[in-house]
């Protein structure tokens, strides 16, 4: 089974969370809003150090560099059999200077057509409501023991 790995950005404003997540690019994700959203994320080779591939995956995703201090998340498995690692980190970013890096992909699919997409299309932040909607359905609970960390620290 394939294992992924990313950072759940988060920060507070007034006594508000919000959560930075990143949509999916190309045209199967197109219109697709509610859980289409995800953490930024990739997949890890075996033997690879799971924070570190999470950082570079934020790079590529982003373009920004992660820093600071990471809370571990307890990992889910998503509907279709991947397992995602995930840590949270206290955050801001500066929206203007976001890019993706580019994969090909065969599309349509079985047609032997590639095309190159953009690995993310778009970023936003959101509530924790909107964000636990947006969200890859097993990606909430990430959210969810973000929050109950959180609560339990105040």
């Amino acid at each position: 089974m394939k294992t992924s790995t990313g950072i759940l950005l988060f920060k507070r404003e007034e006594n508000n969370w919000y959560y930075f997540l990143v949509h999916p690019g190309g045209p199967f994700w197109k219109n697709k809003e509610a859980g289409a959203w995800s953490i930024p994320k990739g997949e890890v080779s075996p033997g690879e150090d799971l924070l570190e591939r999470a950082l570079i995956e934020f790079k590529e995703e982003t373009g920004q560099t992660a820093e600071g201090e990471f809370i571990a998340l307890q990992p889910v498995k998503q509907k279709g059999g991947k397992t995602v690692y995930a840590w949270a980190l206290e955050g801001d970013i500066e929206m203007s200077g976001l890019y993706s890096n580019t994969v090909q992909i065969e599309w349509p699919p079985r047609s032997s057509r590639m095309i190159e997409i953009p690995e993310v299309d778009q970023w936003e932040w959101f509530s924790s409501a909107e964000a636990k909607m947006k969200i890859n359905m097993a990606q909430a609970a990430f959210i969810e023991e973000l929050e109950k960390k959180l609560n339990e620290g105040e």
